[in-house]
């Protein structure tokens, strides 16, 4: 079968949020999903893959800042990545990846940033943002989970940035920031 990764079409919310709810098990993700969508975050970098017509991956890029010594600097965040669980391991996350950034490179953004599994990310061209002088938002987000890409507008800042990456609200509200612990 086909894999298509494109924009979000407005009547599949319902569809992303179930491959969301799939995905990571009960409410949080979806939740998070409709709170990014009526926030200040919201860009509407919202993409899917799309396989047979039907739903069976997503990802978004949402507005985040970088706190820089000499400004704030405008960044993405991609949250969520989801992707059915039936359709896992068979590369669709990969190439939800890897085709829009390939979106985000043409963007005004030097980083984009995300928190999620070393093992699986750096495959994928990720990596540590601290290695470019990057804090991440909380101390719950272990440092190698605290991921970063450069983009082309990064290398035509002067100075560039570094400093803490600063999550919009909404992420704090949803509780989806780190790793709360279990116990």
């Amino acid at each position: 079968m086909s894999l298509t990764v494109r924009p979000e079409h407005e009547d599949e919310v319902g569809a992303v949020e179930e491959v969301a709810r799939a995905a990571f098990g009960g409410e949080k993700v979806p939740r998070l999903l409709r709170g990014l969508r009526t926030s200040v975050a919201w860009l509407g970098l919202s993409y899917v893959a799309e396989e047979a017509g039907e739903v069976v991956g997503h990802v978004s890029y949402t507005r985040a800042w970088v706190d820089a010594p000499d400004r704030v600097v405008d960044v993405l965040v991609l949250s969520p990545l989801s992707v059915r669980p039936d359709r896992q391991r068979q590369g669709i996350g990969r190439a939800l990846v890897g085709e829009t950034l390939d979106v985000m490179r043409t963007r005004d953004e030097p980083v984009v940033f995300l928190e999620g599994d070393p093992a699986y990310y750096r495959r994928i061209g990720w990596h540590p943002a601290a290695q470019w002088g990057f804090t991440s938002p909380s101390e719950r987000i272990p440092e190698p989970a605290f991921q970063g890409v450069l983009l082309p507008a990064y290398d035509a800042l002067d100075p560039r940035p570094t400093g803490a990456l600063v999550y919009p609200d909404v992420f704090w509200r949803f509780d989806s920031v780190g790793l709360r612990r279990r116990g």
